[in-house]
């Protein structure tokens, strides 16, 4: 296997908590420079923005600066959005050649637009050349809604040249499939993962379950299933994200979430090296 195959990375969903949730403000939400700040706290030289830390409101000279010092620390950015109106495609486009991503990570529902699998080929149809063009691969994230296969179904009409999957190990769940199930039929086609672990424990008397986040490591995920699953010979970047839950008051959760996360990047790295996965790239400082 070529080196560089298996980056780990943060997302701005690895800290939501700490970025600010609708009914959970923080003093002082987490900003684009604190999070490349937390990768370098943490080693990783790749950082994932999306949806809950917008970048759409940043100007071109802001996200050159941005840019410049991610270059300047040694952290590869990678841009994430919701939804697929023209506007939010075409402007996160651009979003992501400024700051050099390889890949737009993109969730097809926004705003209750909930579009059919044939809406979905058709409108990114459209955006094909864009893409191809700007050398941007865009990498659709399974969420709660569309079964993993209809993804796939989605992704081979398009055509694998442009469009990848984002992986999330547990959001369909919400479309009733476990990780083995989407794993194994979206692994073949990600360009991007992101490694969520999870538990399920019984609740309300044993008259039910609940499933709860945990750091990587500390819950039922199958790393070993996961990284199978994605061809060997294609660079993609491992993202960890957390469902931290909530604790008794906004800086408790905040606190846990940052130590979940250390946890989650130290296991994963590790797991990394110990399967001879080739290891975290040592960061520099400087490219």
């Amino acid at each position: 296997m070529a080196p560089d195959r298996r980056r780990v990375g943060l997302s701005s969903f690895t800290f939501p908590w700490a970025v600010g949730m609708a009914d959970a403000p923080v003093p002082a939400p987490l900003t684009h420079d604190d999070l490349l700040d937390r990768a370098v706290e943490l080693g990783v030289p790749v950082v994932q923005i999306a949806d809950n830390l917008p970048l759409d409101h940043l100007t071109r000279a802001e996200l050159e600066r941005l840019r410049g010092r991610a270059d300047d620390l040694g952290v590869d950015l990678e841009v994430g959005t919701r939804g697929i109106a023209a506007e939010v495609l075409e402007s996160h486009l651009a979003i992501a050649v400024a700051l050099g991503s390889p890949i737009l990570r993109v969730v097809v529902d926004r705003g209750g637009h909930e579009p059919a699998p044939a809406e979905i080929v058709a409108t990114l149809r459209g955006h094909e050349q864009a893409f191809r063009r700007a050398g941007v691969t865009l990498a659709i994230e399974n969420h709660d809604r569309l079964p993993s296969a209809v993804l796939a179904a989605v992704v081979e009409e398009l055509g694998t040249g442009w469009v990848g999957i984002c992986l999330d190990t547990v959001n369909s769940l919400g479309a009733l499939e476990g990780p083995d199930v989407v794993v194994a039929t979206l692994g073949p086609y990600a360009v991007n993962v992101h490694v969520k672990d999870f538990t399920v424990e019984r609740s309300n008397s044993s008259l039910g379950f609940d499933v709860r986040g945990r750091p990587v490591g500390g819950g039922r995920l199958d790393l070993d299933r996961l990284f199978a699953a994605v061809p060997p010979d294609r660079p993609v970047t491992a993202v960890v994200e957390l469902w931290t839950p909530r604790q008794a008051d906004v800086a408790a959760t905040v606190e846990l979430e940052r130590r979940w996360a250390e946890q989650s990047v130290h296991h994963l790295t590790t797991w990394l090296r110990s399967r001879a996965v080739p290891p975290l790239p040592q960061m520099t400082g400087a490219r």
